[in-house]
């Protein structure tokens, strides 16, 4: 049975904090949420856990593994991700690996290993919901699978099911 990784980028913020757009965009997505899971996980960035908690705030549910953090899906080398952005014009991954091809080699690797721990505390058949970043969710999502996937936007997601034996598929959690 697969298990499966809703992997979405927070809403909009100033700085580290939610704007009131961003909570409101929170809550709207929230209830469109399909549900369901077994675990919340955040980065540990105070937007992140904000918009974590506008979503399950929203979608009224209990998530029986609570909520907790990962903090290894949050790249320690944010700076540099900007700094590659910026050269590349642009927050695609492949444009990203032009600009600064160890720092997307490098950091892919351990974001995915960060993911992997999420996937490994799911039972068989278990659902987690990640909010984390951008391009560090895409990056974590390539490290372990190989395949890039669009930029996200503010509150959109990629669904990561991991179908054993590192078959994964990924599809779009909108």
């Amino acid at each position: 049975m697969a298990r499966e990784v809703e992997l979405r980028r927070h809403t909009d913020a100033d700085g580290d904090v939610l704007t009131d757009e961003g909570v409101a965009a929170a809550l709207d997505i929230g209830a469109r949420l399909r549900g369901g899971y077994e675990l919340a996980v955040s980065t540990g960035a105070h937007r992140a856990t904000h918009t974590l908690a506008c979503f399950l705030a929203a979608l009224g549910e209990r998530v029986p593994g609570g909520v907790v953090v990962e903090a290894g899906l949050r790249s320690q080398l944010e700076d540099r991700w900007r700094a590659a952005y910026r050269q590349a014009g642009s927050g695609s991954l492949d444009a990203l690996r032009d600009a600064d091809p160890e720092l997307v080699a490098e950091d892919s690797e351990r974001l995915a290993a960060a993911l992997r721990r999420v996937l490994d505390r799911l039972s068989e058949g278990g659902r987690a919901l990640v909010v984390g970043h951008s391009p560090t969710n895409e990056a974590a999502v390539f490290g372990l699978t190989g395949e890039i996937t669009p930029p996200l936007g503010k509150g959109a997601g990629v669904l990561l099911v991991a179908e054993g034996e590192g078959r994964y598929r990924i599809a779009p959690a909108d």
